[in-house]
C-alpha cells in the first residue's frame, strides 16, 4: 500500500462536491486530460482554495490528519480523485450531487446507488514498480436528484506482502565498530538520540519505525518525542527489536519539492542497543566535532 491508487471519478456537471479523509494518506485531485492538479507527483499542496475544472476547490488539512475536498461546482469536466498511500487505508468518505436532466437515464427506483456502498482501494501488488497509474472508467456514483455516497476501505490482503530479506535479496548488514566509527557517524549526523522502538511498518521499500525519545546527545533541528524514523530499505538493516531502547544517529531528510521531512536511517547508520556504557561513550564525543550550530 504504497503509491497513488484510483477512489472514484466525478463526471461533468457535478455540485456539492465533498471528499474526506481522516488518516496519514493524502487526497489526489486528477483532472479529465490525467493531469494532478491537487497533491500530484509526489509533492504535496499548501491547503487552499484552487481553480479546478471551471469550479473553485477548497483543499483542508488539519494537524490532527483531517483532510477534505470541498467545491460547490459544477465542474466542467470529469474529476479522478486519488489516494496517495502512505499507511494502511482507514477509509475515504465522498459525496457529490448530479443534476436530474443530465442524468435522467439512469434513475431506477430499484438502484442500489440510492444507499451507501463500499468501494475498495486496492494497494500495488508485490514486485509491481511505484508509478503514477492512470484514471480508470470505473462508472461514476450516480443518484438523480439526491446525493451520491460511498466509502472507500481498506482491501483485505489475502497474504502477508514478503520482503526483500524473505526472498534472499538482502546482502549483509554493516554494523559501525569503534571509537572512530562513533565519532564520525556522531559529527556527521543531525540528529543522536536515546529511543525505543514501539512499531514496526514495511511501507513500499522502505521501514518506518514508530519511537519515543528518550533522551538526545545532539539535535542539528527540533525533534519531537513521539517521531516516525525511516530507514531507505525492508532488509532491517540496521536491526532494530521492537520494545528494545537504541542510539540512533540519523540525518534530516527533505525532498526536493520541500514536502517531505523525516528523520532517515541509512542502510550503514549508527544503531547499537542503549546500555549505561554506550551512553558514557557518547557524552564527550561531541568535542572531537567541528563548532555547529546545534538547536
Amino acid at each position: 500500500f504504497f503509491g497513488y491508487k484510483n477512489v472514484t471519478r466525478i463526471p461533468a456537471g457535478a455540485r456539492h462536491i465533498k471528499v474526506t479523509d481522516r488518516s496519514r494518506n493524502y487526497l489526489a485531485l486528477m483532472n479529465a486530460n490525467q493531469r494532478y492538479v491537487i497533491n500530484g507527483d509526489w509533492a504535496i499542496d499548501w491547503p487552499g482554495v484552487y481553480e479546478v475544472a471551471g469550479t473553485k476547490v477548497h483543499y483542508a488539512r488539519t494537524a490532527d490528519v483531517h483532510e477534505s475536498f470541498e467545491a460547490t461546482g459544477p465542474t466542467q469536466e470529469d474529476l479522478s480523485v486519488m489516494v496517495l498511500f502512505q499507511e494502511h487505508n482507514s477509509g475515504i468518505e465522498y459525496q457529490f450531487w448530479l443534476p436530474r436532466e443530465q442524468f435522467h437515464h439512469v434513475q431506477s427506483d430499484a438502484s442500489p446507488l440510492r444507499q451507501q456502498q463500499t468501494r475498495e482501494v486496492e494497494g500495488n501488488p508485490e514486485g509491481e514498480p511505484r508509478h503514477f497509474p492512470q484514471a480508470t472508467t470505473t462508472p461514476p456514483v450516480q443518484k438523480v436528484g439526491g446525493a451520491a455516497k460511498k466509502t472507500s476501505q481498506e482491501a483485505p490482503m489475502s497474504t502477508p506482502a514478503r520482503t526483500p530479506n524473505q526472498l534472499g535479496r538482502c546482502r549483509r548488514c554493516e554494523t559501525p565498530k569503534g571509537k572512530s566509527q562513533r565519532i564520525q557517524h556522531y559529527c556527521q549526523s543531525d540528529f543522536v538520540f536515546r529511543a525505543q522502538i514501539l512499531a514496526k511498518h514495511y511501507i513500499g521499500l522502505e521501514t518506518r519505525y514508530d519511537v519515543q525519545v528518550l533522551h538526545t546527545y545532539r539535535n542539528r533541528f527540533v525533534i519531537g518525542r513521539r517521531e516516525f524514523v525511516w530507514v531507505s530499505n525492508t532488509c532491517d538493516c540496521p536491526l532494530l527489536v521492537e520494545r528494545r531502547e537504541y542510539v540512533l544517529m540519523a540525518r534530516q531528510h527533505v525532498n526536493y519539492e520541500h514536502t517531505l521531512n523525516r528523520i532517515l536511517l541509512q542502510r550503514s547508520s549508527y544503531a547499537r542497543p542503549w546500555s549505561p556504557r554506550e551512553d558514557l561513550q557518547l557524552r564527550d564525543v561531541g568535542k572531537h566535532c567541528q563548532p555547529s550550530r546545534v538547536l
